[in-house]
């Protein structure tokens, strides 16, 4: 009865999708644009500060958290509040983050503070987003203007290096905050096409919220500093809140969710890959600034191919679902995400161009994964689940970026990739890098056997299938 609801009001409730579409594609640009636009700047970071890898880490970690974090928190808080208000408190708050970074940047611990609070409004605006089309679109839009948004998701963290580099190099890094700013342009649209909402019934589970938000917090922290009581703390929290949501009246997240099959699997599988990916997206930077000695500006244009190729692909990708499935969209993903690593691994210390040709299959692959793996898994939710189920998704692959990029960070400032040097490397500097990237290679094939073995070659279903 439920789904049933909220498919009829997504039939009758149906706005303008030739002059909103233009207008979501900037809002969600900008508002994603800042999960990768400071990697290319992390080495000036680093120095202007005098940190470590693990230390400048943190200007992507905590944005991402919060991100993550508040993906889920802003689809709880859509089926109760205005989507309208929703989305215009969002990006308010993540353009004074933006102020907060750059009026304070003297100050390290600020810069922190600001991302945290980027990251926080940021994160209103692919969530609010995805429940705007579920809602407010007729069905025969909603599967393209998806598709859509995920070719813009992935171009603006393809590309957000590229963007990093340049505005670092012509400017300063600190102008990278100034970026966001931009997102308030689009505040009078959407108070003018959104309609108004009345406020319905519900609560706000703050203590499940807070929750896992702690939880995360703990497990980033341990793997920044690998103290055992961090990694009590976040696996106590979790706990708690297991036990929690079982016994809340109106939990934050609802225990139900987690019975649906592909629906773990597509999460398990999303934390996986987009562990990877963030980790790449961090640690190629810094192995051409180490290895390659070169400047923010010249990384930026060796990603930008690949960044271009990420928006062809990314629209390609979706229509390849569409015709052949998730399934042979993924799997080719898949294939061209372990070649690139492997051939990177080997280019590493070599030109830098061999290496953003490697790129290339990289960017594609991901693409192809995100696309896919995005709609396969919104293909097992009922429409009223849509809000909180794609939240969780967001929370599994943010909150996996930022493992990722923890966990590469102390990997290479521990010295844990120094134990195998390859012969056919140019220089010793390579070493940790190219070690690195194999092991990329070999969590994507595990990868690959876990979606085979969850999803297997039947065709995507279009309903939830529950265990």
């Amino acid at each position: 009865m439920q789904a049933a609801t909220a498919t009829t009001m997504a039939q009758e409730s149906v706005i303008d999708a030739k002059k909103a579409v233009p207008w979501i594609i900037f809002l969600i640009f900008f508002g994603v644009l800042n999960e990768t636009v400071f990697n290319v700047s992390t080495p000036e970071i680093a120095k202007q500060y005098a940190i470590t890898p693990t230390g400048v880490s943190w200007v992507l970690t905590t944005f991402i958290i919060f991100f993550g974090i508040g993906s889920v928190i802003y689809g709880r808080l859509s089926d109760i509040f205005s989507l309208k208000k929703l989305i215009v408190v969002g990006i308010l708050i993540y353009s004074a983050g933006s102020v907060i970074g750059f009026a304070l940047q003297a100050w390290y611990p600020t810069v922190i503070l600001a991302r945290a609070i980027q990251g926080a409004g940021a994160s209103a605006i692919p969530a609010l987003i995805m429940v705007v089309v579920a809602r407010y679109f007729s069905p025969a839009d909603r599967g393209k203007i998806f598709g859509i948004l995920t070719s813009t998701v992935s171009f603006a963290i393809a590309v957000g290096p590229v963007i990093g580099g340049f505005i670092s190099a012509t400017f300063h890094w600190t102008y990278l905050f100034i970026i966001p700013l931009f997102t308030l342009i689009s505040i009078p649209f959407f108070r003018k096409i959104l309609p108004d909402e009345q406020s319905k019934k519900g609560s706000v589970d703050v203590l499940g919220a807070a929750l896992v938000a702690f939880t995360v917090a703990g497990l980033i922290v341990y793997l920044s500093f690998p103290e055992w009581y961090y990694l009590a703390i976040s696996v106590a929290l979790l706990i708690w809140f297991i036990v929690h949501i079982r016994r809340a009246k109106d939990p934050f997240i609802q225990p139900a969710l987690f019975r649906n099959r592909l629906l773990r699997g597509g999460l398990l599988i999303g934390f996986l890959i987009f562990c990877t990916v963030m980790g790449i997206m961090f640690v190629i930077p810094l192995m051409l600034a180490s290895v390659n000695e070169l400047s923010t500006s010249t990384i930026g244009l060796i990603l930008f191919p690949g960044a271009i190729c990420s928006v062809i692909f990314g629209t390609i990708g979706g229509n390849l679902a569409d015709r052949k499935g998730n399934n042979f969209v993924i799997y080719i993903g898949m294939g061209l995400l372990f070649v690139s690593l492997a051939a990177i691994a080997l280019m590493v210390g070599y030109s830098p161009w061999l290496v953003s040709a490697a790129l290339l299959p990289t960017y594609v692959g991901f693409s192809f994964v995100q696309t896919a793996l995005a709609n396969r898994v919104s293909l097992t939710l009922e429409v009223h689940e849509t809000g909180v189920g794609m939240g969780l998704f967001n929370l599994i692959s943010f909150i996996s970026g930022a493992v990722g990029t923890a966990l590469v960070a102390k990997l290479i400032d521990g010295g844990l990739m120094d134990f195998y040097t390859n012969p056919i490397l140019s220089t010793t500097k390579a070493v940790p890098y190219s070690n690195l990237l194999l092991i990329f290679a070999g969590v994507v094939i595990i990868s690959s056997i876990f979606y085979i073995r969850i999803f297997g070659k039947k065709s995507a279903p279009t309903s939830p299938e529950t265990i």
